[in-house]
């Protein structure tokens, strides 16, 4: 089921990890007078972005189930995404891949979240530092309405745990059961992947849109998966090895060469 959303900035500005803001520019999170003005400056900017910045999320609650390294959602039409392994354990001795926290073909039937936030802000500005100082603010607001929407898709819209009561703190601190990883991340590098919710949300729907190699416009807007599994957690897929590359390349129906390029920063460097 597809729930779409329109927030305001006074809905989200509860929700900005103002570390990752900071992380952003270079400053560190702590109370110095350089750290100070950045947040004055900050402040009066998402005041006037309030006046012309939209912010829109969509998520899909869909059954679904893994079928190896695989999820499969059972939309109108099966939606596969196929899904990264690690290939070397990880400090507790698992090589972890997405598809491990969905329940696997043949089980009872689960449940996934496929979501995008975008946040659309057409305001000009005569000098670099207020264009950086807005664009740095849109990436947060577009993570804070991620944030936002998880914690109603968790508490409400699928409402596997409606008695969580968690403060700003440890909403930022990830102690909520299931994650949210985001395409391009860790583990979820592969930006084509983009092309595949598209095709189940219709990005166009909130005003995203794609270029030709998956990257997401306007450049403040965030997509992903939401998994409910209580022992799920983050991982870098790392390095893959030419083998899985081809495995992956033949399950997402795409060239290996092309699948070369969306995985560069998990092959092996050349010497």
């Amino acid at each position: 089921m597809k729930h779409r959303h329109a927030y305001r900035i006074s809905d989200l500005t509860a929700y900005i990890n103002w570390a990752y803001f900071y992380h952003a520019w270079g400053i560190p999170a702590k109370e110095t007078t350089e750290a100070e003005r950045l947040m004055k400056d900050a402040r009066r900017m998402l005041a006037r972005l309030t006046n012309y910045t939209s912010v829109n999320a969509v998520v899909d609650l869909q059954p679904c189930y893994a079928d190896g390294d695989d999820i499969i959602l059972l939309t109108q039409k099966p939606v596969r995404l196929p899904m990264l392994r690690q290939q070397h354990p990880d400090t507790e001795g698992f090589c972890l891949c997405l598809a491990d926290f969905i329940r696997p073909k043949g089980s009872t039937t689960d449940t996934i979240g496929v979501f995008a936030t975008t946040v659309c802000s057409p305001q000009q500005y005569d000098d670099n530092y207020s264009s950086l100082l807005a664009q740095t603010l849109c990436d947060r607001l577009a993570e804070a309405a991620a944030e936002r929407l998880h914690e109603e898709v968790r508490k409400t819209l699928w409402g596997y745990a409606p008695d969580e009561a968690l403060t700003m703190d440890e909403l930022h601190a990830e102690k909520f059961q299931g994650i949210r990883p985001a395409v391009g991340y860790p583990s979820l590098p592969d930006l084509s992947l983009n092309f595949v919710l598209d095709s189940v949300l219709n990005f166009q729907e909130i005003g995203i849109t794609l270029t030709e190699h998956g990257m997401m416009q306007p450049h403040a807007s965030v997509s992903g998966l939401m998994l409910s599994h209580p022992a799920a957690r983050y991982f870098a897929v790392g390095t893959i090895s030419e083998e899985q590359l081809h495995d992956y390349a033949q399950r997402r129906g795409l060239p290996v060469e092309a699948m070369r390029t969306y995985l560069s920063a998990n092959l092996p460097s050349k010497s």
